[in-house]
């Protein structure tokens, strides 16, 4: 069973950036696809990024797509995430998940961190 914690968040203003981190312990990170996910009160969680094991293969969700950039590290176990260009409408909890079935967008993925909040504000 892999254990995720994320880092990064924090306050930005429009136009900024950010980089989160999700360092994976236990388990062969490798062996896992790992996504990017944020949530705001009162909404659905959504999925914003995805990559693929090895071949390092990467999804958006068409609100981040050109502006954000998810990438891993095998050798230190950790799934980070890009985030330029912010506005107010990026602000919510972003989660990093890992899956072992299958990977992408709309996958279903078996473990998840505590979450990391993003506020882009003025």
């Amino acid at each position: 069973q892999v254990q995720l914690v994320e880092s990064g968040g924090g306050l930005v203003q429009p136009g900024g950036s950010l980089r989160l981190s999700c360092a994976a312990s236990g388990g062969t990170f490798s062996g896992y696809a790992m996504g990017w996910f944020r949530q705001t009160p009162g909404k659905e969680r959504e999925s914003v990024a995805a990559i693929s094991w090895i071949t390092s293969h990467v999804q958006y969700a068409d609100a981040v797509k050109g502006r954000f950039t998810i990438s891993r590290d095998n050798a230190k176990n950790t799934v980070s995430l890009q985030m330029n260009s912010l506005s107010p409408s990026d602000t919510a909890i972003y989660y990093c998940a890992a899956g072992t079935t299958t990977w992408g967008l709309h996958a279903k993925y078996d473990y998840w961190g505590q979450g990391t909040q993003v506020t882009v504000s003025a």
